[in-house]
C-alpha cells in the first residue's frame, strides 16, 4: 500500500503533507502536534469539516473505517460503553465474539461483564478484538500501550504481532516513542510539523539515525525509560 499524497489544509495553512509506503507494519513516530493524529482521522474519514484533504492511495483495498480499516486508541473506554455489559457492545454472532476472544487469550465469562470490571489490558484486548471483527485489511492503532504497565506493554505488543502473523492485516502504528515498537514493526517513519523527516527499516533508523530530530526522539525515549526503572 502506497500513500502517495496525503495533505491535509486549514484555510491556507498546511497542516500535514507527508507520502509515504505502508508495508506489513510501519511505525509513524513524533511528538505531539507533529501530525500523526491528522493522519489517522484522514484514513478514517474522520477530519472535521473545515480541514479538505488531498489524499492518493494506492492499495488493492478500498478504505473504508469499520470495514476494511480498523482503530485501536489509546484508551480502550473511549471506545465502550461504561453502562453495557461486554457482549452487547460487538456487532457480530455469539459464535465470532467467543473466536474473537479466543483469539485475544480472553475467557469467555468475561463477556457479562461491565468495562470497569475489568483490567486495562483486558479492555485493550476487548478493543482489538472488536477492531478484527469485520476481518480488516488494515489496522491503524494510536498509541494503545501508553496507559499500560511495561508487562502488560509487551504482552499487548506480542498479541498484536501473532494476530497480524495469522489474520495479514497490514499495521500502522502512531507512537511517540520508538522503542515500544522496535519489536513490532519492521519500518519506520518519523513526522515532525506535518512532514516527513526520516524512513526507512526500523532496525536502521533506531540505530543510526540520519535525523537530528529523530536522535534527539530516541535520546528523550532512552532517558525516560532510565527514569521509570
Amino acid at each position: 500500500m502506497k500513500i502517495s499524497k496525503l495533505k491535509i489544509i486549514l484555510k491556507n495553512n498546511t497542516l500535514v503533507d507527508v507520502s509515504f509506503d505502508l508495508p506489513s507494519s510501519l511505525a509513524l513516530v513524533g511528538q505531539s502536534g507533529s501530525g500523526k493524529s491528522l493522519i489517522l482521522k484522514a484514513l478514517l474519514g474522520m477530519l472535521p469539516q473545515e480541514m479538505n484533504l488531498d489524499l492518493e492511495c494506492s492499495s488493492n483495498f478500498e478504505l473504508v473505517a469499520g470495514k476494511s480499516v480498523a482503530f485501536i486508541p489509546q484508551n480502550p473506554f473511549t471506545s465502550l460503553s461504561p453502562l453495557t455489559k461486554i457482549h452487547k457492545q460487538f456487532f457480530v454472532n455469539e459464535e465470532r465474539v467467543k473466536e474473537l476472544f479466543l483469539s485475544v487469550g480472553l475467557n469467555d465469562d468475561l463477556l457479562d461483564r461491565f468495562p470497569s470490571e475489568l483490567s486495562g489490558g483486558q479492555l485493550q484486548r476487548v478493543v482489538i478484538a472488536m477492531a478484527l471483527s469485520n476481518k480488516p485489511k488494515l489496522l491503524l492503532l494510536d498509541e494503545p500501550t501508553t496507559a499500560l504497565d511495561p508487562q502488560t506493554r509487551v504482552m499487548i505488543i506480542d498479541l498484536l504481532k501473532s494476530l497480524q502473523n495469522k489474520e495479514n492485516f497490514k499495521m500502522l502504528f502512531v507512537t511517540h516513542d520508538i522503542s515500544s515498537v522496535k519489536s513490532l514493526c519492521k519500518h519506520i517513519c518519523v513526522i515532525k510539523e506535518g512532514k516527513v523527516i526520516e524512513s526507512g527499516l526500523m532496525e536502521e533508523v533506531s540505530t543510526s539515525p540520519k535525523a537530528e530530530y529523530t536522535k534527539i526522539l530516541i535520546e528523550a525515549n532512552f532517558a525516560n525509560r532510565k527514569f521509570r526503572i
